[in-house]
């Protein structure tokens, strides 16, 4: 964490310090520590507006370019009963180490980012965050396209005539035992509320709800608590 130095005589702001030091504009010294290039004494900075003294070494990588950050999505997996605060996605969490994005996190990647998947307070599984207006797009306007794979634990043993009751998602049984059935989901935008209504239908009670894919894109690899990068292969 870079903790702003107190004002002092000479203390400057670290992007005007940039500036003069690499012959950049104000606007491309805070790219530059937007894109988390720059240290000071050796630390990576990431506020623009921390104070620098004279003596503070800061140093910017070699061949680095003022490029905006591009745009990112998050792929969270939410604990049940746990509600998220959107204003601090990834609040608690921490990064898995099944990333495979190759990307370095930046205090970038987490201005603006809406939530485009959300789930109830006591579910859990997969939720999506995201920067990207096209992502925003498909998983908001085509919401009603995209199939959802849920797992989810009732109360009772399903029956053949249960799975039928459920109609129209396509249902599946995972599992049961000591009276609970694990069945599995595959629908395509469902509504709030809208699975317990069909297993209340066909007579179950539902216990929990787990979202284990949103299109293309699992929820495999994250623990409880993970976050990860959507890769640029993925899709939805």
């Amino acid at each position: 964490m870079n903790l702003p130095v107190p004002e002092d005589d000479g203390a400057e702001r670290l992007s005007k310090r940039v500036a003069a030091q690499g012959g950049w504009s104000r606007r491309d010294a805070e790219l530059l520590i937007d894109n988390g290039v720059v240290r000071v004494d050796g630390t990576v900075a990431v506020l623009p507006q921390m104070r620098v003294r004279p003596e503070q070494r800061v140093e910017i990588e070699k061949n680095a370019r003022p490029l905006p950050v591009p745009p990112v999505t998050l792929l969270l997996h939410k604990p049940a009963s746990v509600e998220l605060d959107l204003t601090a996605p990834l609040a608690g969490a921490q990064r898995s180490a099944a990333d495979r994005s190759g990307l370095r996190p930046l205090p970038r990647h987490l201005v603006d980012q809406h939530c485009v998947a959300p789930l109830g307070p006591r579910d859990s599984g997969l939720v999506v965050f995201t920067q990207v207006h096209g992502i925003e797009r498909k998983l908001t306007e085509d919401a009603a396209l995209l199939e959802h794979e849920l797992q989810v634990e009732v109360d009772g043993e399903a029956t053949a005539e249960a799975l039928q009751a459920m109609r129209p998602a396509r249902v599946s049984i995972g599992s049961q035992r000591e009276g609970r059935t694990v069945l599995r989901f595959a629908v395509k935008g469902p509504q709030p509320g809208q699975v317990t209504n069909l297993c209340a239908r066909a007579g179950l009670q539902v216990l929990g709800v787990r979202r284990l894919r949103l299109g293309r894109v699992a929820l495999a690899g994250l623990a409880p608590g993970e976050w990860r990068y959507l890769r640029s292969d993925e899709k939805f």
